[in-house]
């Protein structure tokens, strides 16, 4: 089937929503999923009406060819419209692959320290500034709601909510096993080290996502501890919800309200479980195909911290930056998150095509 052919059902269908959203007749829940739709399509009508613009004006041109008082300006152009035309036809291909129903979504941000005792902790820290930093200048709001810290300022695990829109698609490629190599301060011989932290980024599930019934749950509730037996809670504010039939369960008690610590654990744990199943049902349509850029599981090692050397390798698409220290700010993670995701582009471009 030619582009041309491809466009042809869009726009019969954004004509149909047009003519819907100005009758005046819809109400509720039907007037926001076709004005979602419609938002969804103008975009791509925009592009698609330039496509088929330069289309017309390439005919014209081309005939015009044939007057010698005007071939010479007509040729200029046409070689202006062949020169856009690809550009066009890559954008209406884009817009056409089907989004990633998450992109738009919040997200949350779990961090763990691997290998590496310590220094992993340290270097989940050092991970956590990189993402409160960047989603500081993107204009997200972070807000920490569970924490194990360990005696020198590192965590052992640390989750956190970003809000903002759009999070999820920015950070969805973050998801796996994060690898640091550098002298620890404790170490007197100099040696470099390697560890490690895992990141997961789960889309935060709203109520239409994802149902999870309360009799499939377990609530526990006790007292909370802080570090070294300090700051103990008199009161039983943590709370732990198990989903039993997965066996997963989540932990909060970094509140001191029962009440807060239970919606927080029962959100992440409804997000562990809405991206659970989208995983499953991508693993099932793309049984025959690993994508470049990983599948977001933990245990995929993605990315190396070299502080001797002071680069970032992105082991997924062999992208190899000398800019650690702004990286690790934040400031330049835009550098490898915009890579992974026109590779990801161009092997979905590549699957439109095939």
């Amino acid at each position: 089937m030619s582009l041309v052919e491809k466009l042809s059902p869009i726009k019969s269908r954004f004509e149909e929503l047009s003519v819907l959203m100005s009758g005046g007749n819809l109400k509720g829940d039907e007037f926001v999923k076709y004005s979602k739709e419609y938002a969804d399509l103008e975009p791509v009508m925009k592009v698609i009406n330039a496509y088929e613009k330069a289309l017309s004006e390439q005919v014209d041109l081309e005939e015009m060819l044939n007057d010698p008082e005007m071939k010479a300006m007509a040729e200029d152009d046409l070689y202006r419209i062949k020169a856009e035309l690809p550009e066009l036809e890559k954008e209406i291909q884009l817009a056409l692959i089907p989004k990633d129903s998450a992109d738009d979504k919040s997200a949350i941000l779990e961090i763990r320290a691997g290998t590496g005792g310590d220094e992993a902790a340290l270097f989940a820290a050092d991970l956590f500034s990189m993402y409160k930093n960047y989603a500081s200048n993107n204009g997200w709001r972070l807000e920490v709601v569970e924490m194990a810290e360990n005696d020198i300022g590192g965590y052992k695990e640390i989750i956190a909510e970003i809000n903002g829109v759009g999070v999820y698609a920015k950070l969805k490629f973050e998801s796996g096993a994060h690898r640091v190599q550098r002298v620890p301060e404790t170490e007197s011989g100099g040696r470099i080290h390697t560890s490690a932290a895992t990141v997961a980024i789960l889309p935060e599930a709203e109520d239409v996502d994802f149902e999870m019934r309360d009799d499939d749950l377990r609530i526990d509730v006790y007292r909370a501890s802080g570090a070294g037996g300090q700051h103990v809670n008199k009161t039983e504010s943590a709370v732990r919800v198990t989903h039993i039939p997965t066996g997963v369960s989540v932990a909060i008690q970094d509140g001191k309200s029962q009440h807060k610590n239970k919606a927080k654990a029962l959100q992440i744990l409804k997000s562990r479980l809405y991206e659970a199943e989208r995983q499953r049902l991508h693993d099932e349509r793309s049984a025959d195909r690993k994508s470049l850029v990983g599948t977001g599981d933990r245990s995929d090692r993605i990315r190396t911290y070299n502080f001797p050397q002071g680069r970032v390798t992105d082991h997924r698409i062999n992208l190899t930056l000398q800019k650690l220290d702004r990286i690790l700010s934040g400031e330049s993670l835009d550098e490898i998150i915009d890579a992974l995701t026109a590779e990801d582009q161009a092997n979905k471009l590549a699957e439109f095509n095939g």
